[in-house]
């Protein structure tokens, strides 16, 4: 008998065990394949990602469909939504009450009551059976209309639900979203209400949009990067925060997605890692946020808030992915084109609207114009209507009594239309007024004519719904996070130095944890640390613990990155026999652990003579040779000041072909880098050394910078590049202590009487106010013109006086800055302007101020040339 005729029972065919294993693996693969696929897809298109029609995700579409059903003017309890909404979400409660918190936080569509979290200190909502709710004004406005939906049966087949809402709004980019699913993620940043509808408006317009992120924490934005809202762009966002002293530092706003307490936390593991140097924080955030900052005695104010910045979540860096749904299908779009196709939606929805309202109005226009026929002609009372044998004949009578009014008609009548007017009860036909019947005709052929205009021109109808919308809204929603641009902070400069760095030149170590050895510089374990050697040879190296490093070193310090004016003079002997040079160069990259080298390489090159000068200073140099015959001079000397600055791979200059003995430093030298120049940039409140924004002047290092706010404080600071500025200053300059200012106020103190006054301002780090004390004193004008002139014009009862012109250096004289000034005038006054002046000051002779005498040094210890001759020669003097 065959293998076949031995087959099981309801097997179609036999195969040995080995094959049947075979099988059931490929069918097994074969499942697992399309139940992953499956798997994907499902969490892509109905849980993850939202769509780009109304900008929500399933879940939040069926919350907002449950609550549109349950509205009716009053609050609900949020566990009745929850509940109501599994009709139609089919994961379980957990999943709803989280989404519908998370809605609700964002303050636009639904209207909360109770106790519904926190977003800035991350506290969650309470229980549901808590909390209420119901739909906002604006998404009963924007979001629904039953007759626009297109609607699909629940997953259990006993409701319908929404295939998506006719939302009239860009609401994903006002909300924003974030959704993981499998193998792709969505990242979409909140916008500005405002700016959205002003973004649609324009695009209706045919002009170009551009959009960025809002967050409701507040904070900075640095958007150079934004790309769009297109996958790889990038945003950085900051806290903001106040100095309130030079010993407490206050963080007023977040950036988004971190909360109070992951801030706080980020800040305290900075301080255990030894980053920032902090006494304790303190949290009193309510309504708004507020964590003190308390800094350690000694720290930096400006550089801690750098460190904030580079070492916790006060800086974050977001990725934003815009990936939507659309025709069932992932796509990564821009945040334009989000917009764009949400613009062309709210027309076509607009359209639809109007031609629905239009049907409608047409609909109640054709049956008034039958039934005011019916009534005046009378039809119902007609012999033939009456002795109707049945309803078709009845309808017939009726059909052919309109037959002569049929052109008058919108559109033709049908029998429905005849079922209806015989549907018309006697007390209507008693109270029928033919003049209303046809104002209520003319009124609806307005109404028709005006949707067909607007129908005619929807481009200009959409953009009034935006105005409108924008007016209606736009005050409840101001942008809160300030658009700036972010200067770069470098970690190493701004981390705190708790470390010590120490040296044993014996055996070749540096690090830490040499304590008993030499100290070398404060330091952190971001730093790196240069090191010459006596051969020539010079490397970078990171902070250790411990490090080899080798002998005969011959300087070391912590290294500067991108630091030009610290300059190396240096004069080496170049191999065996060879010539001596001198050179002066800047080191200001280099590769970490990778040996360069000062000479030209050769065998036997040796540093003869090194200095390192951290502004450019260039010293005079004593060179002592050896005699030799005929060498008439043996002493020369050299002035690094005219040795030029070159790269530091340059040979550079010659000093002498002849052996030297010894070379020594004769004379210290200034600067040959002159003052540091600086600018300041206004779009991050910053300054700096690369001609990037106002010019500041050129600053050695006894001066400093004057700032003047818009409230009247003044204060001066250093030209640090880690200084901060806020935003409120109102002139940024060098100071000159010598300079004279002039200013017209109201005095609070003084019945708000106008008063001049002319003053110097002090150099103090410490804040000050010129305009007094009183917070109700308001400036009219500063000046820096030396003389300046004013013009006061009268009003009220005193209008009727010619202005007065005052000279200010004849009104008043120069006193202090807390002078209360003079007063100008006891009239009503209207306004006070500033004039043209008419003097100018001298302009004084330059003189050359007399320069500090250098300091010469005897490097020779009062041995004249001869005695170092016979030191030299080993000859003794006899005496």
């Amino acid at each position: 008998m065959s293998d076949v005729d031995d087959k099981p029972e309801g097997v179609s065919e036999y195969k040995p065990a080995g094959k049947q294993e075979e099988n059931v693996k490929h069918q097994l693969s074969g499942m697992y394949q399309n139940w992953f696929l499956d798997y994907a897809s499902y969490v892509i298109l109905e849980r993850a990602v939202p769509h780009i029609i109304d900008g929500f995700k399933p879940v939040q579409r069926r919350i907002l469909h449950s609550m549109k059903r349950l509205d009716d003017g009053r609050y609900n309890k949020v566990a009745n939504i929850v509940g109501h909404t599994m009709q139609f979400h089919p994961h379980g409660d957990a999943s709803i009450g989280d989404a519908l918190v998370q809605l609700g936080q964002k303050d636009l569509l639904i209207d909360c009551q109770g106790n519904w979290g926190n977003i800035l200190t991350g506290d969650g909502a309470a229980a549901p059976r808590y909390i209420e709710a119901r739909l906002s004004k604006f998404a009963l406005e924007v979001v629904f209309n039953n007759k626009t939906t297109e609607w699909k049966l629940s997953y259990d087949g006993r409701n319908k639900e929404p295939v998506t809402l006719p939302v009239k709004f860009p609401l994903l980019l006002a909300q924003g979203v974030e959704g993981i699913a499998v193998g792709l993620s969505s990242k979409i940043l909140p916008h500005n209400f405002n700016e959205l509808c002003d973004a649609s408006i324009s695009y209706l317009k045919g002009e170009e949009i551009q959009l960025y992120p809002d967050f409701q924490t507040g904070g900075s934005i640095d958007v150079g990067k934004y790309n769009d809202g297109e996958r790889g762009g990038s945003v950085k966002i900051r806290a903001k925060i106040d100095k309130v002293d030079n010993k407490t530092l206050a963080i007023r706003e977040i950036p988004y997605g971190k909360t109070t307490s992951s801030v706080i936390e980020s800040i305290l593991r900075a301080v255990e890692k030894g980053k920032i140097k902090v006494r304790k924080v303190d949290d009193n955030t309510s309504a708004e946020v507020e964590i003190l900052v308390h800094l350690a005695p000694g720290v930096s104010s400006d550089k801690t808030i750098d460190a904030l910045y580079a070492f916790t979540d006060c800086e974050v860096s977001i990725s934003p992915n815009c990936c939507i749904i659309d025709d069932q299908k992932p796509h990564f779009l821009k945040i334009s084109d989000v917009l764009k196709r949400s613009t062309d939606s709210t027309l076509q929805l607009l359209r639809s609207e109007l031609e629905i309202q239009k049907a409608e109005i047409e609909e109640a226009l054709h049956f008034s114009s039958l039934e005011k026929i019916f009534i005046e002609e009378r039809i119902y009372k007609d012999k033939q209507f009456e002795e109707a044998k049945n309803m078709d004949a009845a309808c017939e009578h009726i059909d052919e009594r309109l037959t002569p009014y049929y052109p008058t008609f919108i559109r033709e009548v049908t029998k429905e239309d005849i079922l209806r007017l015989m549907e018309i009860k006697m007390g209507r036909i008693l109270k029928f007024n033919s003049e209303k019947a046809d104002e209520a005709i003319a009124r609806m052929k307005g109404e028709i004519e005006q949707i067909e205009h607007h129908l005619a021109n929807i481009v200009k109808y959409t953009i009034k719904w935006f105005t409108n919308l924008k007016n209606k809204y736009g005050k409840d929603f101001p942008r809160r996070t300030e658009l700036r641009n972010f200067d770069t902070i470098e970690a190493a400069k701004v981390v705190e130095a708790n470390e010590k760095l120490y040296i044993n030149r014996k055996e070749g170590f540096i690090g830490t944890s040499l304590k008993k050895d030499e100290f070398i510089d404060n330091c952190s374990d971001l730093d790196d640390v240069i090191i010459f050697y006596q051969d020539g040879k010079y490397v970078i190296t990171g902070v250790a613990e411990k490090r080899f490093v080798g002998k005969n070193i011959l300087h070391i310090s912590i290294f500067k990155k991108n630091d030009s004016r610290t300059i190396y003079n240096v004069a080496y002997k170049d191999g065996e026999g060879g010539a001596h040079y001198v050179k002066r160069f800047s080191v200001t990259s280099m590769i970490r652990d990778r040996e360069y080298d000062v000479t030209q390489g050769k065998k036997g090159s040796r540093i003869s003579y090194f200095s390192a000068n951290p502004n450019g200073e260039a010293e005079i140099i004593k060179v002592t040779l050896k005699p030799i015959p005929r060498l008439r001079q043996i002493f020369l000397e050299k002035d690094f000041a005219k040795v030029p600055i070159k790269g530091r791979n340059s040979r550079g200059n010659t000093l002498t072909r002849n052996e030297v003995h010894k070379i020594t430093l004769k004379q210290r030298g200034g600067s040959t880098l002159g003052g540091r120049k600086v600018w300041f940039d206004r779009d991050v409140f910053r300054l700096n050394y690369d001609g990037r924004g106002d010019y500041l002047g050129e600053f050695n290092t006894s001066d400093s910078i004057l700032v003047i706010d818009n409230n009247g404080d003044f204060y001066t600071t250093n030209f640090e590049l880690s200084n901060h500025y806020d935003s409120s200053l109102r002139i940024i300059e060098k100071y000159n202590s010598n300079k004279v200012w002039t200013a017209a106020l109201y005095d609070a103190d003084q019945k708000k009487l106008p008063y001049l006054k002319r003053f110097v301002l002090d150099a103090t780090s410490r804040k000050n106010n010129y305009i007094g004390e009183n917070k109700n004193s308001k400036l009219i004008c500063l000046t820096e013109v030396y003389y300046p002139r004013f013009e006061v014009i009268f009003g009220g009862n005193d209008s009727f006086r010619e202005p007065l012109i005052i000279d200010a250096d004849e009104f008043t004289p120069i006193r202090s800055f807390k002078a209360k000034g003079k007063r100008m005038t006891t009239f009503k006054v209207k306004a006070i302007n500033e004039l043209e002046p008419i003097r100018f000051p001298e302009v004084p002779k330059e003189t050359t101020p007399p320069e500090d005498e250098p300091e010469i040094l005897d490097p020779d210890d009062g041995k004249s040339d001869n005695d170092i001759i016979d030191e030299i020669t080993g000859q003794m003097r006899l005496f």
